[in-house]
């Protein structure tokens, strides 16, 4: 079974980005610091890393999200999904309307009007994947946050990977700004040097 998993890191203050993010800052002023779990030399760091990475069977992210990795100083050969892996999945952009260009041309992009949309377009490509391969594929919602945060609102979610960075931003971007409650259920709980990496199931609505 195909899953829809939400993996995001997050500040101690629930933010996913430092104030004042734009296409050439993605992360906002202070905010490096939440992805240095993804370079670390931590054994444990980097088999989440690995391992989140090996079951993507398709990424998606919103528009916003892909104007930064697409930007001038976002996505090459060294920095990309996966860190070193960039490319190995599909990814399908949330956007009201495809960018007229795009700088890494190299990379399997699909624009999708809609976020319920995005979900089908990522999961057809994951069970594609998983056919190819014979093993499980999951589809990726790598952000930015206010696609996770409305995927969850919606119902979309099955699991919630949250990368906990040992730091207040004190503004930025907030990853939760409402909406239904959810009940999660705690899977697993991994603290590293760099990082504490929770892992929850999303009990669906009734």
């Amino acid at each position: 079974m195909t899953r829809i998993v939400a993996d995001i890191t997050v500040s101690l203050d629930g933010f996913v980005t430092g104030p004042d993010p734009s296409p050439t800052n993605g992360l906002g002023t202070g905010g490096d610091v939440l992805h240095r779990w993804a370079f670390s030399d931590d054994p444990d760091d980097q088999r989440i890393l690995r391992e989140g990475t090996k079951l993507s069977g398709a990424v998606i992210l919103g528009r916003r999200l892909f104007d930064v990795v697409d930007g001038p100083e976002g996505w090459d050969d060294q920095v990309g999904y996966g860190a070193g892996e960039v490319g190995t999945p599909p990814f399908v952009v949330v956007t009201s309307a495809a960018p007229a260009t795009v700088r890494l041309d190299h990379l399997d992009w699909t624009f999708v009007t809609g976020l319920a949309d995005a979900v089908a377009a990522a999961r057809a490509r994951a069970q594609a994947a998983e056919a190819d391969c014979g093993e499980e594929r999951d589809v990726v919602i790598m952000g930015g946050g206010a696609t996770i945060g409305s995927a969850l609102a919606a119902g979309l979610v099955d699991v919630l990977s949250l990368h906990l960075a040992p730091v207040v931003l004190g503004a930025g971007t907030p990853l939760f700004t409402g909406g239904p409650p959810r009940t999660l259920v705690q899977r697993s709980v991994t603290p590293t040097t760099t990082a504490t990496h929770l892992v929850y199931d999303v009990v669906r609505s009734a």
